[in-house]
């Protein structure tokens, strides 16, 4: 880890804020844009995260990073594109329990950010950065670990606390109950000093897999069940912030690492309005639920500006009195202007990365596709000579192409995509290994 001394060393010494707020993180696996109540599915309940979503910030134009698992955990842990840490191929899109690569110690994750800051971490759920030694998430800045190492449909996948295999298989229907009441815990053992919790849900990744109490009782049947009692989880943890008296100084950020699993049918979740699901650089597969709340400080509100997982790094550094690392490219936002309602979002552009090639760049209202290929499909990729243009304000489902009558707004992201991929240096990538 030598080689991020230096900027950890400036995050432990930056400025002091008056009183460090705690960070929670919620981040499912798979969960549609159209997947909760207050985003619009007409079956399935989720009354504690539609009040989560009332009593903070819904935001209608979130995004994750990458349209696959592993490049998207990577992008919300460092704050930058899963393309400038190696984590992003288009061979193997994801790490295997065979792979040999992980994230590398020369990142500087948000955990180890806020360690510097005095703060407790905690990793609960699912890791998929890497499930060797040196990957371990011991080793990125968490304190403590319960949770499986990469996705619930490769191998027999372990449970593991720490560095110790619990169960292997892992008892899929458990799972959700065991990490809430492993959140809670952690929650009550650190409310006397700033924590960071980062719980990452197994689900409703495939295989599904719900708890007795749950099984059965959804009208959108096991996928259903599942995200109820996702939804269930989330309304534990903020009963347990409640009955600390913590809720005045805990910020809870609840979203997704990906679009829904289409090609699972009715084992996959639902993008709503957006065009196609999880693989796909079109808005299903990476425009997720984001939701913010943080009582007395966030204000309730729908935000139709644009956010990402990226700018959770910088966001939530600078409200622990700490600075960005200016030693390497963080490619976040700090949205506290727009969280505390002193101004617009900072993000105006989103960057539409398929592996390590940039297919599609949003630019305001509109996006355009350089690249398009189906999710998972065995076609080849179609490189657009003149781009795809949607105005995903009057066309949020990505269907009229708009490029010939706006030349001038091609010209505009072009030049975008051109400055950008400049800052963009090859490095070794990890899931090639």
């Amino acid at each position: 880890m030598m080689s991020v001394l230096p900027a950890l060393l400036a995050l432990a010494t930056g400025p002091s804020a008056p009183e460090k707020p705690n960070f929670v993180v919620v981040f499912c696996d798979d969960l549609g844009y159209g997947d909760l109540g207050c985003y619009g599915h007409p079956s399935i309940r989720t009354p504690n995260l539609d009040r989560m979503a009332a009593e903070g910030q819904r935001w209608t134009d979130f995004y994750a990073a990458a349209e696959v698992c592993t490049p998207s955990r990577a992008a919300l842990l460092t704050g930058r594109l899963p393309v400038r840490s190696g984590m992003a191929s288009g061979r193997r899109r994801v790490l295997f329990p065979d792979s040999k690569g992980g994230l590398p110690d020369g990142e500087i994750t948000l955990a180890e950010a806020l360690r510097a800051r005095g703060y407790a971490t905690a990793c609960v759920g699912k890791w998929h950065l890497g499930h060797l030694p040196p990957y371990h998430p011991l080793k990125h800045g968490f304190d403590s670990y319960f949770g499986i190492p990469y996705s619930n449909d490769m191998k027999p996948t372990p449970l593991w606390r720490g560095e110790e295999t619990l169960e292997e298989p892992a008892v899929q229907a458990t799972l959700t109950r065991r990490y809430t009441e492993e959140a809670a815990r952690f929650i009550r053992a650190s409310k006397d000093r700033p924590f960071f919790l980062y719980l990452a849900h197994t689900f409703p990744h495939v295989p599904l897999a719900a708890s007795d109490a749950f099984r059965g009782k959804s009208p959108r049947g096991l996928y259903g069940d599942v995200v109820e009692e996702i939804d269930a989880s989330m309304g534990e943890i903020l009963a347990t912030l409640r009955e600390e008296k913590l809720e005045g100084r805990t910020l809870v950020v609840f979203t997704s690492d990906n679009g829904p699993w289409l090609i699972m049918k009715e084992q996959g979740g639902s993008a709503g309005p957006l065009r196609d699901g999880k693989g796909s650089t079109f808005e299903g597969g990476m425009r997720v639920p984001g939701i913010f709340w943080w009582p007395g400080r966030v204000a309730p509100a729908t935000v139709r500006e644009m956010g990402s997982t990226l700018d959770l790094f910088p966001t939530f550094v600078r409200l622990a009195g700490g600075e960005v690392p200016a030693d390497r490219p963080i490619d976040g936002f700090d949205l506290l202007p727009v969280l505390f309602g002193r101004g617009p979002s900072p993000r105006q552009t989103m960057f539409f990365y398929r592996g390590t090639e940039l297919y599609a760049v949003r630019k305001g209202p509109w996006k355009a596709h350089f690249v398009t290929r189906s999710a998972y499909g065995r076609d080849p990729a179609v490189v657009h000579e003149r781009p795809l243009l949607y105005h995903l304000g009057r066309d949020p489902g990505e269907q009229y192409d708009a490029g010939e009558k706006n030349p001038d707004v091609l010209a505009a992201i072009r030049r975008e995509a051109e400055a950008h991929r400049a800052t963009v240096t090859p490095v070794e990538n990890q899931l090639e290994k």
